[in-house]
């Protein structure tokens, strides 16, 4: 079984920074894409991110300039970097990624979603 697991969020105040990480485990051959999505109350599911298996990004236009997204291939670890955090950043962040993986009938690729962690920007 594939997993997703979130870590970083919390409260920070406006202007702030944030570092969010997403680490995959399991029997993992290889992770493709990977995105960070947000979704703030009453908000549709966002992306915000996204880095292929050949580092290339792409960004929301809200958070570009202020946000990086990075990977460490030997860590299976995919990690986002927040500057200058607005309260309209707050939302619960969302990691996904397309994971093949080794079971007992052969190989798969899998769409793999983490449970989200809590981004609060608030004074």
């Amino acid at each position: 079984q594939v997993q997703l697991v979130e870590s970083g969020g919390g409260l920070v105040q406006p202007g702030g920074p944030l570092r969010l990480s997403c680490s995959a485990s399991g029997s993992i051959v290889s992770i493709n894409a990977m995105r960070w999505f947000r979704q703030a109350p009453g908000n549709q599911l966002e992306l915000v991110a996204t880095i292929t298996s050949g580092v290339s990004t792409n960004y929301a236009y809200s958070v570009k300039g202020r946000f990086t997204i990075s990977r460490d291939n030997a860590k299976n670890t995919a990690y986002l970097q927040m500057n200058s955090l607005k309260p309209e950043d707050t939302a619960v962040y969302y990691c996904n990624g397309q994971i093949e993986a080794s079971t007992n009938r052969g190989r798969f690729r899998y769409d793999v979603w983490g449970k989200g962690t809590q981004v609060t920007v608030s004074s």
